[in-house]
């Protein structure tokens, strides 16, 4: 079975360096975002910014994402994977930096905007490399490792900002998260070389597959089984508004809404691993539907909860539900692209996912202007429910084509 390139004449060396190389950047990376996101609407009402303004200038860093999903696919090929990571690191280090000398809400947004741009090549390069790497027999577990480290340092970073924030002020969290990217861009450099048959079946780089061409090629999987991962991102989504909203609505205080968002969670990171390990002896779908039926029972059962015991129960399904579901997207992408033109498919797919996420808050927006909270809870609990039909027919149809 292919492996790294190193592993097979000394196995528990080659793989200590892998898992070191391959999961350090994105926790030092997530840690630091961690420490950020919560903190950029504070910092722009701190610059002057009214309310709404803040939330626009907010999902500047999602929309960058989703902007730069596709461009992600040329940067990747033309540098590769290893040195793309890098540069995605070096890029965000600087515009960390600007953020935290930013006197100026023009200045702070652009820097908003452009360290959001380089979450698209990270997470491409990093998910291509991972899927070069391993065998395929241990594909999900490292691809649920990723996903698993990046829910830890989102985890660890926001308890890290409230420190640094108590100490010093606002600004010094993002010069905290610009050293976390040097800090990850100088681990990649440990990265192991992809085995000597990746390179030789990717060819010269002047001869790259097209972007177009490949994402037409494979419509019929993208449309199919990328339309159920939207389905999926778009409720994981759901869950972490819903969840404070929720709990605002009963009247919590804040520091109680915290508790029962940190216990979820809690809950949620502690389960990448065994997720990755069912989808490999078992098969995607086993992880993959059950996923979203959970996610799905735990929102139904949120809009029935009144008072603090019951809405951590509920909550802590939706921790379990997303947690055991961790590298899921990656994998199923993973296993859908084709060796040739494997990034350019993937930016595709990442970018399929990114468009659910960011259609997630807005449903339940506008289904509460419509109704109710209740009724969005409930409504996107059944629309789990039915995007799990969906995905599991994809999966299955897939599967029989490959």
């Amino acid at each position: 079975m292919r492996g790294l390139a190193g592993v097979d004449d000394q196995p528990n060396g080659g793989w200590r360096q892998f898992l070191l190389a391959a999961y350090g950047p994105p926790l030092l990376s997530s840690i630091g975002y961690g420490a950020v996101i919560p903190l950029i609407p504070l910092s722009t009402l701190q610059l002057g910014a009214s309310p709404a303004m803040a939330a626009l200038i907010t999902s500047l860093t999602p929309i960058a994402t989703m902007c730069g999903d596709l461009p992600a696919s040329w940067i990747a090929t033309r540098l590769g994977e290893k040195r793309a990571i890098m540069a995605a690191c070096l890029w965000d280090a600087i515009w960390l930096t600007i953020a935290f000398t930013a006197r100026a809400l023009p200045v702070f947004s652009i820097a908003v905007f452009c360290f959001g741009l380089s979450g698209s090549v990270f997470g491409l390069a990093r998910q291509t490399y991972v899927t070069e790497a391993t065998p395929v027999r241990l594909r999900a577990r490292a691809l649920s490792g990723l996903g698993g480290v990046q829910r830890i340092g989102f985890f660890i970073g926001p308890l890290i900002a409230s420190g640094i924030v108590a100490l010093w002020n606002l600004s010094a969290a993002y010069g905290f998260a610009a050293i976390m990217s040097l800090g990850a861009a100088g681990v990649t450099m440990f990265l192991p070389d992809l085995p000597a048959d990746v390179a030789a079946r990717r060819g010269n780089k002047a001869d790259a597959p097209k972007l177009w061409a490949i994402l037409h090629d494979n419509i019929g999987v993208i449309a199919r089984l990328g339309t159920g991962v939207l389905a999926l991102m778009l409720i994981r989504q759901v869950r972490q508004v819903i969840v404070p909203l929720w709990c605002a609505s009963l009247g919590m205080s804040e520091s109680t809404t915290s508790l029962v968002v940190a216990i979820s969670m809690g809950v949620d990171m502690s389960l990448f691993f065994f997720g990755g390990l069912i989808m490999d002896k078992l098969g995607r779908i086993w992880v993959a539907v059950p996923s979203m039926i959970v996610l799905g029972g735990g929102l139904a059962a949120l809009a029935l909860t009144h008072s603090i015991g019951p809405v951590i129960a509920a909550a802590i399904v939706l921790g379990l539900g997303n947690g055991v579901g961790s590298g899921v997207v990656m994998t199923l992408g993973s296993d859908a692209s084709p060796e040739f033109g494997r990034a350019q498919f993937l930016s595709g797919w990442r970018l399929m996912g990114d468009i659910g996420s960011t259609l997630g808050p807005l449903a339940i927006s506008a289904i509460t202007a419509l109704a109710s909270l209740a009724a969005a809870t409930v409504s996107l609990g059944a629309f789990a429910v039915i995007g799990a039909v969906w995905l599991g027919t994809g999966i299955t149809k897939t599967s029989r084509k490959r």
